[in-house]
């Protein structure tokens, strides 16, 4: 699965606006070429301006002095993040996301393929795959989020 059909298919669901960070766009250079998911369901096509948080994103390098469990500079590596919230990170990882320090230095977060508590924010429920090939599992997951994102939406008043 590439970055590209994650995209399509996140495209496709109902208010999900995808923001690739690039230059002029007010993003950080670090992130330019990362994308971000979020739920946005007055059809608006940008990113939300109230400050709410993406329930996906693809990371396409490492963050140096911040993010680089995975090693995403290896060539054609990147990881699918996913905010699952804790009933679906428990079923996923199996363990709850508040039991994640006890685990976190027995975890190859550079495996591909397998759904891993995310390097820096399993304790807030997300989940990531690094260059995911199965993509009924990433699809899967991804409904998943963007399930829960719908859920916990509220409307700006």
């Amino acid at each position: 699965m590439t970055e590209d059909d994650i995209i399509t298919f996140v495209s496709g669901l109902q208010g999900t606006v995808v923001f690739t960070a690039g230059p002029g766009d007010g993003a950080p250079e670090v992130a330019w070429g990362d994308s971000f998911c979020y739920y946005e369901p007055a059809g608006l096509d940008r990113v939300p301006a109230d400050g709410r948080l993406p329930y996906a994103t693809i990371v396409t390098k490492d963050y140096p002095g911040f993010d680089t469990a995975s090693r995403l500079d290896r060539p054609g590596v990147f990881r699918l993040n996913a905010a699952v919230g804790r009933v679906a990170f428990e079923r996923l990882v199996g363990y709850p996301p508040a039991a994640h320090a006890a685990h976190h230095a027995a975890i190859d977060y550079t495996v591909p393929d397998q759904v891993i508590p995310h390097p820096l924010y399993a304790a807030q429920s997300w989940v990531s795959i690094v260059s995911p090939e199965d993509a009924e599992r990433a699809r899967a997951i991804l409904a998943e989020a963007h399930a829960r994102a719908a859920q916990r939406h509220r409307p700006s008043s």
